[in-house]
Order: C-alpha cells, then sequence, then structure tokens
C-alpha cells in the first residue's frame, strides 16, 4: 500500500512539464501544453493535477473530469451541447466522451480531478 501524505501547492507558482499536443488536435495557433500531476490513485482511477494551454484553438475528447480556473481564459463548446465562457475562479464539469473545442483566449491553468468510469457500471452510468 502506498503512504499518502497531505501536502500544498500553490498553483500559479508551480513548475510544469511539457505535455505535447497530437497535431491532429491543433485548430488554429499554436498553442502548448504542460501539466503536472500532483497524486493518481492506485489504481489510476483518479488523478488530481495541474494543466495550463497557451492561446490557440484546439479539439479534444474529454474525460469526466471537474476543474476550477486559476488564470487565464477560455470558450469551451461542447459538440452538439453549451458552450462556456471560463476564466478566474470559475468551475467546470465535463463528461467523459464529451467532444470539445477549447478556443484559450489566455494561457489558461486549471487545477482538476479526473475521475475514470468504473469499468463495473454499464456504458454510459459513470
Amino acid at each position: 500500500m502506498t503512504t499518502f501524505t497531505s501536502f500544498a501547492v500553490h498553483i500559479p507558482d508551480a513548475d510544469l512539464e511539457p505535455d505535447p499536443l497530437d497535431p491532429a488536435q491543433i485548430v488554429q495557433g499554436s498553442p502548448e501544453v504542460s501539466g503536472l500531476v500532483l497524486w493518481e490513485s492506485e489504481d489510476g482511477q483518479q488523478i488530481r493535477g495541474i494543466w495550463q494551454i497557451t492561446p490557440g484553438v484546439v479539439t479534444d475528447t474529454e474525460a469526466n473530469e471537474l476543474f476550477v480556473v486559476v488564470s487565464g481564459r477560455a470558450t469551451i463548446a461542447v459538440e452538439d451541447g453549451p458552450t462556456f465562457d471560463v476564466g478566474p475562479g470559475d468551475a467546470c464539469v465535463l463528461r467523459e466522451g464529451d467532444r470539445t473545442t477549447w478556443t484559450v483566449h489566455e494561457a489558461l491553468r486549471k487545477a482538476y480531478h479526473i475521475t475514470a468510469p468504473s469499468r463495473t457500471e454499464p456504458a454510459g452510468q459513470a
């Protein structure tokens, strides 16, 4: 069993590691992504971390995620769904499988929690 120690991180100043985008995801500009996993459950079903993207337009297929924007601004359009304008202090919930287009206006940094769907639940029940 892995031990877990409580800790605190100042998100705006955290050093992040480059996490290159798949070029097929880039619609416009030259956005760059970086991140830092702060914690991952032993079974890999939950991940908490920090993620950042620079200005541009990208597409993605989402995980079950809750995030809070720390800095920057973006417009997130969910295919066949709502469009959100997010900025500092905004919380957003995205569903597993949502196809999104992110238009990043100012470098956006967020703190996130991703929960993978349970392997024992029927599809669509996560």
